[in-house]
């Protein structure tokens, strides 16, 4: 997919693609894990519409934290969802940052094998 140290580097329109892809690539993994979270939430906690499963799942993957009133008493079964849903959501949100940072990294680091050879 990338181009080895000893070939020349990539013309911009080869990095601009690659940079469009990973995007898409992050943007698909990010919708799948919130529709996990807010189909997760609407199944464990009885008392969330849609909207606040969204809410939460929202939250939770972006490293916010969930959003619960005080008069919604989560269940065991819900504790325990949410638990794995924050570690999963951390997981996901680094894996996409690495994803949409790997053209930019590989391009900054070839172009200084580059140099470093001449």
């Amino acid at each position: 997919m990338y181009e080895h140290k000893r070939q020349p580097l990539a013309p911009s329109r080869v990095f601009y693609r690659r940079l469009w892809k990973n995007f898409f690539l992050a943007s698909f993994i990010l919708f799948v894990c919130l529709l996990i979270g807010v189909a997760g939430y609407k199944l464990t906690v009885p008392e969330f519409d849609w909207y606040d499963s969204l809410l939460n799942a929202s939250m939770i993957l972006s490293g916010m934290g969930p959003v619960i009133d005080a008069d919604v008493h989560l269940t065991k079964t819900a504790k325990v969802f949410a638990s794995f849903y924050a570690l999963f959501s951390g997981v996901a949100f680094i894996t996409n940052i690495g994803l949409l940072l790997t053209p930019i990294a590989h391009r900054f680091f070839h172009k200084l094998n580059l140099e470093e050879d001449k």
